[in-house]
């Protein structure tokens, strides 16, 4: 499916049609039909009618969100302390390895601090990293670009801004940085080209849970022959519990995170 995009030059198209497969959009189109359906056929109609309701209402619940990830994405699980240990190990033995943020968006300026800024999942992925490169050995590469959500309205590259707020904010500064990439596709690739130059063997991917499964697929794809490792660091792991009522209530956050394992349910089937 991204290929097509790229074929017929709509690439930037993306983003809008994402939010035309994905919650609450399918839904609320079910019950339009639904009512419309009733006037021929009253219970059938009523029926997708309720079925349209029942969906919403899942598909805005932490409880739905946490079994849709756990079933469908199966993404890896928090780092582990031995794990962690392992990395900081490497680095002090100055083995070829490096941490690798992946960029979740940025914002063309935020008013309170007079500059773009990235987003808040671009500030999680960050801060994780600079919490494990504690060593100030300078491992860490951040890739992202202008993504297509964003088109023309920024000028200023995602990985940019990160390293100007991973020097300023968290003093450790960033080794190296990927500008060039929209999606992430393009992460993988012009990110394993530039580790292939600098002769990295092994990589810690950060990126938030939900998006791990994809964005190891695509660096596994991208880095192909190269013998190069990916292990994975991600953040926000869902905890969710299951027997608690108050996961099954709608939310924001409920409705936020099915709608992001939608949007990588499509970008997995897109390829992109």
């Amino acid at each position: 499916m991204n290929d097509l995009l790229s074929l017929l030059g709509i690439t930037a198209w993306k983003p809008y049609i994402g939010a035309l497969l994905l919650p609450p959009v399918p839904l609320i189109v079910l019950m339009l039909v639904g009512t419309r359906v009733a006037f021929a056929r009253r219970g059938l109609g009523w029926l997708l009618v309720i079925l349209g309701a029942l969906l919403l209402w899942l598909c805005s619940t932490m409880g739905f969100a946490r079994v849709l990830s756990d079933q469908i994405l199966r993404p890896p699980p928090a780092l582990s302390s031995e794990r962690i240990e392992a990395w900081r190990a490497a680095v002090k033995a100055r083995e070829p390895v490096a941490i690798v943020v992946l960029g979740g968006g940025s914002r063309p300026l935020s008013p309170e601090y007079g500059v773009s800024n990235l987003n808040d999942r671009s500030l999680e992925r960050l801060a994780l990293a600079a919490a494990r490169n504690d060593d100030k050995v300078g491992l860490v590469a951040f890739s992202g670009g202008v993504g297509w959500a964003l088109g023309n309205t920024v000028t200023t590259p995602e990985a940019q801004i990160a390293a100007r707020i991973a020097q300023q904010e968290f003093g450790r500064p960033l080794k190296w940085t990927e500008d060039r990439s929209h999606d992430t596709r393009e992460n993988a690739i012009y990110t394993t080209e530039l580790l292939k130059a600098q002769g990295i063997r092994r990589v810690l991917v950060v990126t938030h849970q939900r998006h791990m499964p994809r964005a190891l697929k695509m660096f596994h794809e991208a880095a192909a022959g190269s013998g190069i490792g990916f292990e994975a660091a991600p953040v926000d792991v869902l905890n969710t519990p299951l027997n608690l009522p108050r996961n099954w209530m709608p939310t924001t956050n409920g409705a936020a995170t099915v709608r992001e394992i939608g949007h990588e349910l499509l970008g997995s089937l897109g390829g992109a």
